[in-house]
């Protein structure tokens, strides 16, 4: 696989960075949405593409139950709503460094 991190940011220790989706502003329908109510959606986003990893992401979880599968680069994850900080990486992207504990599952 090639890798996904175009953004000049690492994720260290704990961390993870993702990609959040981007909110839609012409609904399935195809209205219009208002700025403002894409916004807000933006604000409830809660599902990304994980990007990169830092080395002890996931380590602790890996200890309690052998069976657990960490999350890997170019899985699409859901993560907590406020969870992490916003940042714009060098390829002008918004991305969310967050600890692993925010990425709070996986689509399968």
């Amino acid at each position: 696989m090639t890798d996904l991190n175009t953004s000049g940011l690492e994720p260290l220790d704990l961390r993870v960075l993702v990609l959040p989706d981007s909110p839609e502003k012409v609904s399935p329908g195809g209205i219009i949405i208002l700025e403002s109510e894409v916004d807000k959606k933006a604000q409830a986003m809660t599902l990304g593409t994980l990007i990169a990893i830092g080395a002890n992401a996931w380590e602790e979880a890996s200890k309690r139950s052998p069976a657990f599968r960490c999350p890997e680069a170019g899985d699409r994850v859901m993560f907590a709503k406020y969870g992490g900080v916003e940042l714009k990486g060098k390829d002008g992207v918004k991305y969310r460094i967050m600890n692993d504990e925010d990425v709070i599952g996986r689509e399968l």
